[in-house]
């Protein structure tokens, strides 16, 4: 089968017989077994030119991709070995990237010294072909079509206040509470006046939606904890940005049986094929150092 790809792309069985480094005979044997073996005619053949048969035609469409396929599973296994080398391009969100990964990012050059990290920080989507990222972590959905993603985790957003300003306005009961506060709104994804919900206990339950409305609205999630913090009012934002104001009571969970539904925390990449040590090994070793579900 390679051979007969190599015979169709090389144009004569002459050419691709040096280009495998066989000779003209046996080039022409192999694809002849071929054919016998198929029983039908894949090539043309005349003293001047090779063409394909509608068999050989749809033959060599189905063979290019598995020959390609055969020719991976080889590198890989050949490369499971090698020592990742070379810059890693890669993009990360702002918040998860400043509380979850410069550790990791860290860690990983010291583990791998011959690769050198280039990182974008930002909540922005990257086209990663168009701008030549190998790598990108994501948060929310999965990735739009033509992309690989592999699931790292997930995370859920949780709603809280300062004590000073739940002291100041009174802490909420109900959802409907929500109306009469100050809500903070994270506009990066949305209006930010719109708070999707779901039960804490039975988190595949339909989310209901609430509208709330603030004094502020921001598009980065660490300056709305900032102004949590500063009294400003309610925010829902996703735990790995405010477990450590929860923990230390500097913030303080408002409705604790409601959440967001959960975030999937994705590696995604532009292609599976040809996957580079460096991205493999990247990938990897998120998926053994991030927790697979944050949870208070």
């Amino acid at each position: 089968m390679k051979i007969f790809v190599a015979v169709v792309e090389a144009g004569s069985f002459s050419a691709a017989a040096d280009r495998l480094g066989l000779s003209r005979a046996m080039a022409s044997k192999h694809v002849l077994n071929l054919e016998e073996h198929l029983g039908t005619r894949l090539l043309n053949r005349t003293t001047r030119r090779l063409s394909l048969t509608d068999a050989g035609r749809e033959f060599y469409e189905r063979s290019v991709q598995i020959v390609a396929d055969v020719d991976e599973a080889e590198r890989v296994a050949g490369h499971q070995s090698a020592r990742p080398r070379g810059v890693l391009k890669l993009t990360m969100p702002l918040s998860y990237g400043l509380h979850r990964l410069g550790g990791l990012v860290a860690d990983y050059v010291a583990t791998y010294p011959d690769v050198k990290l280039e990182i974008s920080v930002s909540d922005r989507k990257a086209d990663l072909v168009e701008e030549g990222f190998d790598l990108a972590i994501r948060i929310g959905s999965l990735p739009e079509s033509g992309l690989i993603a592999r699931r790292l985790g997930g995370v859920r957003g949780v709603m809280c206040a300062s004590p000073a300003y739940l002291a100041r306005h009174g802490t909420p009961r109900r959802l409907e509470d929500l109306g009469r506060h100050a809500c903070l709104g994270y506009t990066f994804t949305g209006s930010g006046e719109e708070w999707r919900l779901v039960p804490a206990e039975d988190p595949r339950a339909a989310p209901r939606t609430l509208r709330c409305a603030g004094p502020i609205k921001a598009d980065n999630g660490d300056l709305l904890r900032l102004a949590a913090l500063g009294g400003a009012g309610v925010i829902f934002q996703p735990l790995f940005i405010v477990e450590d104001d929860l923990r230390s009571g500097r913030l303080v969970q408002v409705l604790p049986d409601h959440v967001s539904a959960e975030l999937g925390i994705y590696a995604v990449y532009p292609s599976r094929r040809h996957l580079s040590a460096k991205v493999r090994t990247f990938i990897d070793f998120l998926a053994k150092h991030l927790p697979p579900d944050e949870k208070l």
